[in-house]
């Protein structure tokens, strides 16, 4: 990219594909994104599958994230994952404050301002996810909940590590339902999340890298991904199938 961020393709799996299904996808796309030198790619599969994910994709150009991690070290915490179990498997990052973490297990923004910094401080990479719903939309709200929760979730990441966070801007009415942001409503989300880390360092929203997601497909990932304040794609459904994944990764390039 000219402004000097390497754009980053993103799937988020979610609750989809046992590990041989992982095993098999992988199989697939290594192959379809080795020449993709100007694109960063990541896999983000179920606790499960991680490892053996690790495995498959090492030594090759893709990453792998978990899809959520705990902010501490160790506990009484049934059913969770620490930021060093990750470390410990050579897992790249994790994805932090997805909508449905939000709205279907309660994920709170004072979660996240733990989960940011435990995160850089365990050596990975957040991917911080944000966005409005419809109604707040309709209401005129998107920005005043960007910014609460721009604010909020990296309120304890220092300033000279707010460059290193990825955010995903990530409409809720725009997940899973088909419905995209017009290229117009991605752009000025987008412009407005990197105006909210430039409001603490102007030097960090030069490097921080925005991505968009929502029903992001091979037919509309290239107009997408040509904004100029979108970084790359969080991508969902598309990123289940390697062939789709793998066009919208080409689109970045």
């Amino acid at each position: 990219m000219s402004n000097g961020r390497r754009p980053l393709i993103a799937g988020n799996w979610k609750m989809h594909k046992t590990v041989a299904e992982a095993e098999a996808f992988v199989a697939a796309l290594l192959p379809r994104v080795a020449t993709a030198d100007a694109v960063d790619v990541a896999i983000c599969p179920s606790f499960l599958s991680l490892g053996a994910m690790v495995d498959s994709a090492r030594g090759s150009r893709v990453e792998v994230y978990a899809q959520n991690v705990h902010y501490e070290d160790a506990g009484a915490f049934t059913g969770e994952v620490s930021p060093q179990m990750l470390s410990e498997l050579d897992v790249h990052g994790a994805i932090v404050g997805h909508s449905e973490r939000r709205e279907l297990f309660g994920e709170t923004d004072r979660a996240l301002q733990l989960k940011v910094p435990k995160l850089l401080d365990a050596g990975l990479k957040p991917l911080l996810c944000v966005g409005e719903t419809e109604a707040e939309r309709e209401a005129g709200d998107t920005e005043r909940k960007l910014r609460h929760q721009i604010g909020e979730d990296l309120e304890r990441v220092p300033e000279e590590l707010l460059g290193e966070v990825v955010i995903a801007y990530e409409p809720i009415w725009a997940i899973g339902t088909g419905l995209v942001a017009t290229p117009e409503q991605a752009q000025e989300a987008c412009a407005f999340v990197r105006a909210l880390v430039g409001s603490r360092s102007e030097e960090a929203a030069q490097r921080v890298r925005i991505l968009y997601g929502g029903s992001v497909k091979p037919d509309n990932a290239a107009e997408l991904l040509a904004l100029p304040d979108v970084d790359g794609a969080l991508v969902g459904g598309a990123s289940l199938e390697a062939e789709s994944f793998a066009a919208i990764v080409a689109a970045a390039g």
